[in-house]
């Protein structure tokens, strides 16, 4: 075994109890909290929301089998992956909403729906008010232009130019 590859927990651990985590020919290398192999996962899923995550692929990331992974990742965070996915893409919605000149279904797409109508259907839910209507509710302060941004937020420079003259 390397020192690159993961060290996977067993697929009986419970969240919350600490585990000797297996290396092959049995060797026990150190004691490691299931949380922290579910954490790879919830770290995919807050670096990937915009992504279509498949729940195989996110078990395999915290190591385990997805029904334990389901059952693990509630145990530990208190919603199931696919809310928590759900929740974090309504999140970054909301944030877009309230700060970008983009249409509802540009942003649908944009935080990793595929469906205008699931979209604002979870949102409904979640906040309590359709998207348009919480982009009234919660106007922007006016919108700086990218291209005055970009141009103000350039580093500064300290060099002096130099002299074409050669003095």
């Amino acid at each position: 075994m390397t020192a690159s590859e993961p060290i996977m927990p067993p697929r009986q651990a419970m969240p919350g109890v600490e585990l000797a985590a297996c290396v092959p020919a049995g060797r026990v290398v150190a004691k490691v909290p299931v949380v922290a192999y579910l954490r790879r996962a919830k770290d995919l899923m807050d670096r990937e929301y915009a992504s279509p995550l498949v729940l195989d692929d996110l078990a395999r990331a915290a190591g385990c089998s997805r029904f334990h992974f389901v059952r693990s990742f509630r145990t530990a965070y208190g919603h199931t992956p696919g809310r928590y996915l759900t929740l974090r893409r309504i999140e970054r919605a909301k944030d877009l909403l309230r700060s970008v000149n983009l249409t509802v279904t540009e942003i649908c797409m944009l935080v990793g729906f595929s469906s205008l109508g699931s979209f604002s259907s979870r949102f409904t839910e979640v906040v309590g008010m359709s998207p348009t209507e919480y982009r009234a509710k919660h106007p922007a302060a006016a919108p700086i232009p990218g291209c005055f941004l970009m141009t103000w937020t350039l580093p500064a420079t300290t060099e002096k130019a130099p002299d074409p003259s050669g003095d």
